[in-house]
């Protein structure tokens, strides 16, 4: 089906499977596409709200897509919702829409994605990491069971009342305190949901040992410096140096979900990047 200039599907794989996209190609000759990544308890509503209209007023093109087990992408219960299958799907999607000029943009662990979508061998014309770069080891492993484990006892809403604070910038957390820590009595999530195995799979099994120094392309690190979660400021720092083409902006005024906290600045960044790679 397609609006307006855009695109709206699913790619089916095998009758249980597939993903959901949305597709406008650029409007203007020669510029670049944008393939958005989602973080794993979001959809592609994330980048829709604002961002992917910006980018296409600019006349760039946009894919937002949704991963096994997100809206609107079916997904069998018995499939391990890992980073090499989302890479894997997503090469397959991308070899069905061939948007010209990608450039692969991931949010948190959608970072990881997008950049194993480029060491599988995807001719990507630039990659935006933004707040994706973490050190594997004992405390990530402990805040990958403990989501899970929160997910378990409570489902995403206690999740976001206990993390949001620690995730997002003061402005922010001021301006929707009201909407959170409701009196209501929490479910847990059905470990056969896909919120559930994406948490439970993705976000604790996926490798996070990249060999970054195999990244040559254009990179944005974009990093939300009151993400007082998963950044590190000296991990962010040697592995953006690995990354030979890599190039810093950090937000001081954003946390760990900048396109939801600072919606405009992060699409100037990304039209900017565009018109430069």
């Amino acid at each position: 089906m397609t609006f307006r200039g855009k695109k709206m599907g699913q790619i089916d794989f095998d009758g249980k499977n597939g993903l959901y996209y949305q597709w406008t190609p650029p409007t203007q000759n020669d510029a670049p596409s944008f393939v958005f990544f989602n973080a794993l308890t979001g959809d592609h509503e994330a980048w829709e709200a604002y961002i992917g209209p910006e980018c296409r007023k600019a006349g760039n093109g946009t894919l937002v897509f949704n991963y096994r087990g997100q809206t609107g992408s079916p997904f069998s219960t018995d499939l391990r919702l890992d980073d090499t299958l989302i890479a894997a799907d997503t090469l397959r999607l991308l070899e069905v829409i061939q948007p010209p000029r990608a450039i692969l943009v991931g949010l948190s662990i959608g970072g990881l994605f997008a950049a194993r979508v480029v060491l599988g061998g995807f001719q990507a014309a630039g990659l935006v990491l933004i707040n994706t770069l973490r050190r594997d080891g004992p405390r990530l492993k402990w805040l990958g069971d403990a989501l899970v484990r929160v997910a378990q006892v409570g489902g995403l809403e206690l999740l976001r009342d206990l993390y949001l604070p620690l995730l997002m910038n003061e402005d922010w957390l001021e301006s929707n305190r009201d909407s959170f820590l409701a009196e209501t009595d929490y479910t847990g999530l059905d470990p056969e949901s896909g919120n559930y195995k994406l948490l439970a799979e993705a976000g604790r099994l996926s490798d996070w040992a990249l060999p970054y120094e195999e990244l040559h392309l254009p990179t944005r690190v974009i990093t939300g410096l009151q993400d007082h979660v998963f950044y590190n400021e000296t991990d962010v720092a040697a592995l953006a140096a690995r990354i030979s083409r890599a190039k810093r902006v950090d937000m001081p005024q954003a946390g760990h979900l900048i396109p939801g906290e600072r919606p405009a600045e992060l699409a100037d960044l990304l039209i900017q990047f565009a018109q430069e790679v």
